[in-house]
């Protein structure tokens, strides 16, 4: 019998030039060797198997490297002479590959092998049974779209190779990754796990669930009757304010104001609460009026309990009609026919985008009403294909370091997990996914909380290109920042409609929903850090779970916090916006004082002409802005943008402030990083706004920039045959904004 491996890879091994290609950029000095560790590499792997393969499941597969699998199912056994109460199970081998099945008394296990088959039983000893064995040679090959391999019963030989009177059901054949068994066989490279930790190591697609606002507008409330407490103390004016709570998330009123015109047992609130519920709605929305007695103590007056099913769903900006809700009394009574009262307004909002990620760097910007969304316009194809150079996270016997990678990635609510590769710090996954796509200035994620992330902004992609390179995996240490090896991937991105995705450069980027009744920016930030919590809680109690940790690092869950680190990198992102003015500036100087003659004469003419003719100078503005777009094509970027190691600095100290030797010290420490963290968040919106005017320009979104470009030559065009001023009114962004707010940054490419 000619027993081999259990994976051959049909393309070649990663070669050196592959991941250091020739003509890679050699930085002098002493940063040489940095720039290349942190750089962006084009890598060249054998994607689909070659040109040359006729496999027909390379057209599914080819974005990543064929690998051949043998793939053994086994199904059942019948005629074992098993003695009772014994559980037997199935030994599979390959070479030095070794998979078992659940021991199971029905002789039943129908389980699926990826690489000569034994039987034995179970039940704290080993006793042989039978075996059956295939030579190598004649197993079939299968490729989808062909139907699966029908098993078939096999006579096992005893150990002294003689026919026994056992069968067992098998069915044997070559494939590749594309084999609809793939995601659910028992691998080779889990060789060291086996039974119920299979199922946490097999790779999965996970969906986050939808998510909603819950509006909860508190309007007022009649006839409140004081509590014990509130009562027995004379002359006090009560501190009424309503708490609402679902599940976890508890928020507050501010107390009611006092006025001269309306009895303290009818207070006015008119303030909104905002929740974040996700479907199938389960919980319920409890509200307690209350009353503030004294510091810490606080007595409820009413409550009462409504489904989150019950409520009414809203799409625009149409106001629901408010509604009465009778109280129930502190321990669940309710009163007489003239009971105390509260009135809310309730609605499901649909027409909000709810985010779970920063929106600098979305995945999905749709609203959550699916009545609402726009259809697709292109798709996103991506094989991971592996990582090289992994730090070990775990060391075994005798062997030194090693690592169980996985890979992560999320674009919308579509989160897919690689299979496990167990004691690897070079593993190699080779597995394809695809998203619908409905709006291409969103970011897709890939990484791992233990490793890094990769971030791929789409609009910076053209349609079709493939692209294939390596990325550098860095993860922030109190030390500063640390690669933990490089992420292959093969990304491809295919526009079916590229009328519709350049009318979308021109529509806002949110939902109308949010510009028609917009979220204060504080609001909407903690509304994000519930949103990622309620996510990481849901995919947590899938089977197998997504890790909170997995969830959180990928949704940035802590982003908006101030660090050292993310506050001068902002700083250097202005100095690099500034350089260009500074520059202009320095040119201008130079030109005034006759440093440079040439440039002198050039603007003196222009200076007269426009003089002359000054109805030309905003045609030739314009015209001399697409001239400068049209010269900086060739010098275009042609990689996707990865991280920016411009600022590789400590994060210092966690938030909130871990010295709490002195209590008033901490206190007042705090508080300064809380100021700072909307400093630097202002310093980083400015950066972006003016880093999108850099990429007008830039080439970095080729759509965008030829869009602007066409622009310029119209608005030169008709400025100079018809001036005329035209003023818009619209409670929406207008297109010019819109179109700026989809113009990419280097905020997504910051860690």
């Amino acid at each position: 019998m000619d027993f081999k491996p259990v994976v051959l890879t049909a393309g070649p091994p990663l070669r050196p030039h592959d991941v250091f290609p020739p003509g890679a950029a050699v930085w002098p000095g002493s940063n040489q060797h940095h720039h290349q560790e942190f750089s962006l590499k084009e890598t060249s792997p054998h994607l689909g198997g070659g040109a040359a393969n006729g496999d027909r499941s390379s057209a599914t597969y080819d974005l990543v490297e064929q690998m051949k699998y043998l793939y053994v199912r086994v199904v059942k056994a019948r005629g074992l002479p098993v003695a009772g109460g014994l559980s037997p199970h199935v030994e599979v081998k390959l070479g030095n590959y070794r998979g078992f099945t659940k021991g199971t008394p029905g002789l039943y296990w129908d389980q699926v092998f990826a690489f000569s088959v034994f039987l034995k039983e179970k039940e704290g000893r080993e006793d042989f049974i039978g075996w059956v064995a295939f030579d190598m040679g004649e197993v079939p090959r299968r490729a989808p779209p062909d139907s699966p391999l029908a098993p078939q019963w096999y006579r096992m030989d005893d150990r002294k190779g003689e026919k026994s009177a056992g069968e067992v059901m098998l069915a044997v054949w070559f494939g590749t990754q594309a084999d609809e068994c793939f995601s659910e066989a028992w691998h080779s490279t889990a060789a060291g796990v086996q039974g119920d930790g299979l199922a946490a190591i097999k790779s999965k697609v996970y969906l986050s669930p939808k998510l909603w606002y819950l509006r909860v507008a508190v309007m007022e409330a009649q006839d409140l009757v004081p509590g014990e407490k509130g009562a027995a103390m004379a002359g006090r004016y009560p501190e009424l304010f309503v708490k609402a709570q679902v599940g976890n998330q508890i928020m507050w009123t501010r107390p009611a104001r006092v006025s001269a015109s309306r009895s303290p047992s009818s207070p006015v609130w008119n303030e909104d609460l905002i929740f974040v519920v996700a479907e199938p709605f389960e919980d319920y929305l409890a509200v307690f009026v209350e009353d503030r007695v004294g510091p810490g103590r606080d007595e409820v007056l009413g409550r009462l309990l409504v489904p989150v099913a019950a409520v009414e769903q809203r799409y625009s900006d149409k106001v629901v009609p408010s509604r009465w809700f009778g109280l129930e009394g502190a321990h669940g009574e309710r009163s007489g026919r003239f009971a105390s009262r509260l009135q809310l307004r309730l609605s499901l909002d649909g027409g909000y985008h709810v985010l779970d990620e920063a929106s600098m760097y979305s995945s999905d910007l749709r609203a959550t009403a699916k009545q609402l969304w726009e259809p697709c316009i292109g798709v996103l194809e991506m094989g991971i294909l592996g990582a090289s150079g992994l730090v070990p996270m775990k060391t075994k016997e005798g062997k030194g370091g090693s690592a169980d990678a996985y890979c992560v990635a999320k674009y919308g609510p579509k989160w897919v997990r690689t299979r496990t590769v167990i004691d690897s710090l070079c593993p190699r996954w080779n597995e394809q996914y695809k998203w619908e796509v409905f709006d291409p200035c969103t970011v897709v994620t890939v990484g791992d909380c233990r490793i890094g992330k990769v971030r791929i902004r789409l609009s910076t992609l053209e349609s079709d290109r493939l692209y294939t390179h390596a990325y550098p995996l860095l993860i922030l240490h109190p030390s500063g920042v640390k690669k933990m090896g490089e992420l292959h991937l093969a990304v491809r991105f295919s526009c079916s409609n590229t009328a519709g995705m350049l009318h979308l450069y021109l529509r806002p980027p949110l939902p109308k929903m949010h510009y028609l009744e917009p979220i204060s920016v504080q609001k909407v930030e903690h509304l994000r850090y519930r949103a990622s919590e309620v996510v990481a809680s849901r995919l947590s109690r899938a089977e197998p779970p997504l890790g909170r940790e997995v969830v959180e690092y990928m949704l940035d869950k802590g982003s908006n916090l101030w660090s050292m680190r993310r506050s001068k990198a902002n700083f250097f992102r202005l100095v690099s916006v500034f350089a260009w003015p500074i520059a202009i500036f320095r040119w201008v100087e130079a030109a005034r004082t006759w440093h440079r003659p040439t440039y002198s004469v050039m603007v003196a003419v222009a200076h007269v002409l426009s003089m002359i003719f000054p109805e030309v100078i905003l045609p030739c503005l314009f015209l001399a802005m697409a001239v400068l777009g049209l010269c900086r094509y060739r010098r275009r970027s042609r990689h996707p943008r990865t991280w920016t190691s411009a600022c590789h600095r400590p994060k210092f100290d966690t938030f909130p402030s871990s010295l709490r030797s002195v209590e008033l010290m901490s206190l007042r420490y705090d508080r300064l990083r809380s100021v700072a963290m909307r400093l630097q968040s202002m310093m980083g919106d400015v950066a972006t706004q003016c880093e999108r005017f850099q990429s007008l320009l830039g080439w970095r979104d080729p759509r965008a920039t030829l869009l602007f470009l066409g622009f310029c030559v119209a608005a030169a065009a008709l400025f100079y045959a018809m001036p005329a001023r035209l003023v818009l009114r619209s409670r929406l962004p207008s297109p010019f904004m819109n179109f700026f707010k989809r113009l990419p940054s280097k905020a997504d490419s910051l860690l």
